[in-house]
């Protein structure tokens, strides 16, 4: 959902460029009986022009229609504030090969006590032919809003669109329709640049360019500026959640939008616990073709010593569809409501196939831990070297001779630095707002290791003489609703000189519910869930071996000795805590085979009870033998 204030300031932009394009449309061309009948060609001008457009109100001190037919009087009558007549059949009347309007001014006010003021200079319409005008131009323009909490200031560079239909866009914006009509194009193509706004509260936006094509729309029950106004409102308080459910259904069913690029976008803010910068090079959507989807690319944030950067990230197979039926399934409630429920902002999420991004890296703020102490460089001269020219006599005195304990250097504050080559997630269709299925690929996730010490299991690698950490993960499940199964596809975490873990299982009593993060449901799904099957693959790379080197170090023992111990341990320990049935013996000879020579160990674990085992069993078993005896286990190395 869009915030409020952000509505206001899109429903306020669009209004203003909307209106430009409409009054400088007010000279489209005149049926071919009408141009016969008319005067010859002059060029015409009206002075204090006052158009009142919803809650918008134009003013044009002085516009010059060039090359019409229309006499002063006739172009006065159409452009009449408290004019009876339809924008469109006015609209028809008119012809000219140019309009010239040196300064536009567009006022519009709410909602609340926004009052915002956009002023274009130069404002050119040429070949204004059938209600269409082929290139409208405006030399700039200044954005002022002086009230309301959205105060702020901002500027246009050029603007241009190219193959404007008016008759369309006043269609839409004040003629009601059902929402199912054709979509009709208001514009071919448009450009904005040098576009910046800095609100009261220290935020500015910059935009270098933006470039839109094949902006059109259907026509909606409340016209848009009704719908606009309705959305702009909002629902918060005590307020009736489903006239705003309606409008936003509408509009964005009725909207259609061919591509959208823009170039150079920055948001700096001037926060007082550090200043924030973000910018993205270029952001682009495409409703169809080969690039259909949405692209962002050089994306980065800093934030004092923090920096972030991302080199390429695309959404595709985005669908706002749920989100629609969402919207229409709260405007149809037939009891007033002031808001949303958990489960119904989960049914609003719009439908995504799939999101990739690559070159990620985030520079973590350097330690603040005690400075660390290392030896001077050898290749630093010392007191009694050859003197070094370009050395102050200050510094030449400072330096310490060879041997003292001063001659260290105190090295800089490291900064940890984690990074992430590719990252792919792919998602299934949507149940109750819930992915069917997903999938998520990370590819070189390396940060250091001291970063994940004290997690569990990963925690112990840097003992064991990791200091950098190359991982790739894969999480890849999918949920059975009418079953009520969970089925992990892959689990996967696999390390460069670590080795991998795999788990592949099914969990039966896994509904919807489970995800919609209250925290009943997690208590529910104790005494619901249960184990139907679970493989275990481990494939040592290197850990096993550090492991033991570590823990003979420990005990003081010669790592054949500790390798030894441990493989006594698994033929004759692990069956005995886990009731020396054939499975533990099987278990604990597996485990042997892997210390004696640590290569691939696989466990495949399945219930003997097809609903599974409860997890309430599993935690209320009064040893690990009781749980085993339910279980069909496999057991390989190697």
């Amino acid at each position: 959902m869009i915030h409020p204030k952000a509505r206001s300031r899109l429903r306020s932009t669009l209004a203003a460029t909307c209106a430009l394009v409409l009054l400088a449309g007010a000279a489209s061309p005149a049926p071919l009986a009408a141009q016969e009948g008319a005067a010859a060609v002059q060029d015409v001008t009206v002075t204090d022009v006052m158009l009142p457009l919803g809650g918008t109100l134009l003013k044009a001190p002085k516009l010059t229609a060039s090359g019409t037919r229309l006499s002063k009087e006739d172009l006065a009558a159409i452009l009449r504030p408290d004019s009876s007549e339809a924008w469109e059949a006015r609209l028809a009347r008119l012809d000219a090969g140019s309009l010239t309007i040196p300064v536009l001014t567009s006022e519009h006010a709410g909602p609340g006590d926004d009052r915002q003021t956009v002023t274009y200079r130069d404002v050119v319409a040429r070949d204004v032919r059938s209600g269409r005008v082929g290139e409208l131009t405006a030399a700039g323009a200044t954005v002022s809003a002086v009230a309301g909490p959205n105060r702020g200031t901002g500027t246009y560079g050029q603007v241009r669109a190219t193959d404007l239909d008016l008759t369309a866009l006043s269609r839409l914006y004040t003629v009601p329709g059902d929402g199912k009509g054709p979509v009709q194009r208001v514009y071919g193509t448009i450009q904005v640049s040098d576009v910046t706004y800095s609100d009261a509260r220290g935020t500015t936006v910059k935009i270098a360019r933006l470039n839109g094509r094949d902006l059109g729309a259907r026509q909606v029950p409340d016209g848009w500026n009704g719908a606009f106004e309705i959305v702009a409102a909002g629902f918060q308080g005590p307020k009736d959640r489903r006239p705003f459910a309606d409008s936003a259904a509408d509009l964005i069913e009725a909207s259609a939008l061919g591509s959208l690029e823009m170039h150079g976008l920055s948001v700096s803010d001037s926060d007082p616990r550090g200043p924030i910068l973000f910018e993205i090079d270029r952001a682009a959507y495409a409703a169809t073709g080969p690039d259909a989807g949405t692209v962002l690319e050089n994306v980065s944030l800093s934030r004092g010593s923090l920096r972030a950067h991302l080199g390429r990230l695309a959404l595709t197979g985005v669908s706002l569809a749920p989100t629609v039926a969402a919207l229409r399934a709260a405007a149809a409630d037939p009891e007033p409501r002031p808001g949303f429920s958990d489960a119904e902002m989960h049914r609003l999420t719009p439908a995504l196939g799939g999101l990739t991004l690559s070159d990620l890296s985030v520079d973590l703020p350097p330690d603040t831990g005690p400075p660390k102490i290392v030896p001077r460089d050898p290749h630093v001269p010392s007191r009694g070297a050859a003197p070094d020219p370009t050395k102050s006599a200050s510094a030449k005195l400072s330096e310490p001779k060879p041997g003292d304990p001063l001659a260290v250097t105190i090295a800089p504050p490291s900064t940890p630095r984690v990074a992430l080559r590719a990252a792919a997630l792919s998602f299934g269709p949507l149940q109750d707002g819930l992915p069917s299925a997903s999938r998520l690929t990370l590819t070189g996730l390396s940060l250091p290791a001291d970063l994940v010490a004290g997690a569990p299991i990963i925690g112990a690698l840097p003992a064991y003489g990791y200091r950098d950490l190359d991982l790739d993960v894969v999480a890849d499940a999918a949920l059975d609703e009418k079953a009520r199964d969970l089925s992990i596809r892959e689990v996967s975490v696999s390390g460069r000189d670590i080795g991998t873990v795999r788990l592949t299982g099914t969990l039966g009593g896994i509904g919807p519910e489970l995800f919609s993060g209250s925290l009943p449901a997690a208590t529910m799904l104790m005494f619901s869930g249960s184990a139907k099957n679970l493989d275990v693959t481990v494939e040592n790379a290197g850990l096993f071996e550090r492991f033991l080197a570590a823990q003979s170090k420990d005990l003081s023992l010669k790592p054949d000795e500790l390798r030894k111990e441990y493989v006594t341990a698994s033929l004759l320990g692990v069956p005995v805590i886990l009731g020396n049935t054939p499975a533990a013996k099987g278990l604990g000879a597996a485990m042997g085979q892997f210390v004696m020579k640590p290569g691939k160990l696989v466990v495949r674990a399945k219930s003997k009870e097809p609903a599974g085992i409860g997890f309430i069993d599993i935690g209320a078993a009064r040893s690990p033998a009781a749980v085993l005896e339910r279980l069909d286990v496999d057991a390989k190395a190697n």
